[in-house]
């Protein structure tokens, strides 16, 4: 099971899950896990994470999938990164973003 940090709140999740961060709702797996969030969102991720969109995250692990997002911290992606900036091992698909530092 992976973990995943939402505002100091700590749930275990599926390894390998998607998750999306939209407006004041996050979804994992195609399943709400948290909605009514009424602050800046913080969200860290413990483990492979299948494919992310969010605004700013911080991933201990791979993504399997793409990474679409403002700023992200990661592990290598398996596929494409859509960000403004981002801190990350390999990217196996194409990089459309302003600033990539390797980790």
């Amino acid at each position: 099971m992976a973990v995943i940090t939402i505002n100091g709140n700590r749930f275990e999740v599926p390894d390998g899950s998607s998750v999306v961060v939209s407006g004041n709702s996050i979804t994992v797996g195609g399943s709400v896990l948290a909605t009514g969030l009424t602050q800046e969102v913080h969200v860290k991720w413990e483990g492979p994470v299948g494919s992310l969109k969010c605004n700013t995250c911080e991933i201990t692990g791979d993504v399997n999938g793409n990474v679409g997002a403002n700023t992200v911290r990661c592990g290598n992606v398996k596929g494409d990164v859509d960000c403004n900036t981002v801190t990350c091992g390999n990217v196996g698909g194409d990089v459309d973003d302003n600033v990539v530092n390797r980790r």
